[in-house]
């Protein structure tokens, strides 16, 4: 019998008190369609590179001396004081992410729109007017394993792209176990 695939889940669509304000975003979808197929592996960036929780508000914003964030250049960077958390978050996602290749993870279910976990459509502040990116977590994963299914929450709403994703999930198991 092959194990459930392994799949990286942003800690608080799992119903993890984890968010900048001490929610959740727990989606029942999600858990109820995906979680009896494969075994999560819950993470939240922001914890983990020690923000706790409650915590400022986070933004990335276009900076020339920044990390990739799809074709921008920017640092995430703290709402009201300013903190950078750039170098922090980088380092440690590149970090994390040779973990999660260690653990044979076969797919990943992303925040949308986090500027740590959004895989699309994340806000980057510029002076000459805001633009979209992907959040420095998501990136990293993106780059670093490429071929591995991922999706956010918004998009698995969808019931044609949830069988989608979990079929792609499942192909990733299996190649990766015949590879």
């Amino acid at each position: 019998m092959i194990a459930r695939p392994r799949v990286g889940i942003s800690r608080c669509l799992l119903g993890d008190e984890v968010r900048y304000d001490g929610t959740h975003r727990r989606d029942e979808t999600v858990i109820a369609w995906l979680g009896p197929h494969v075994e999560w592996v819950p993470i939240c960036p922001e914890v983990e590179i020690g923000m706790g929780t409650p915590r400022e508000r986070i933004q990335l914003v276009t900076s020339g001396d920044g990390v990739r964030s799809l074709d921008a250049r920017v640092r995430l960077i703290g709402v009201d004081t300013g903190t950078d958390w750039t170098g922090r978050m980088h380092t440690w996602a590149a970090a994390r992410v040779q973990e999660l290749g260690a653990l044979g993870l076969s797919g990943y279910v992303f925040k949308a729109r986090s500027p740590s976990c959004g895989i699309s459509d994340v806000v980057i502040r510029d002076a000459a007017g805001d633009g979209r990116g992907r959040g420095l977590f998501a990136e990293a994963v993106i780059q670093a394993l490429p071929g591995l299914p991922v999706a956010d929450e918004a998009s698995l709403a969808d019931p044609r792209v949830r069988a989608s994703f979990l079929n792609r999930v499942r192909r990733h198991q299996v190649d990766r176990s015949s590879g």
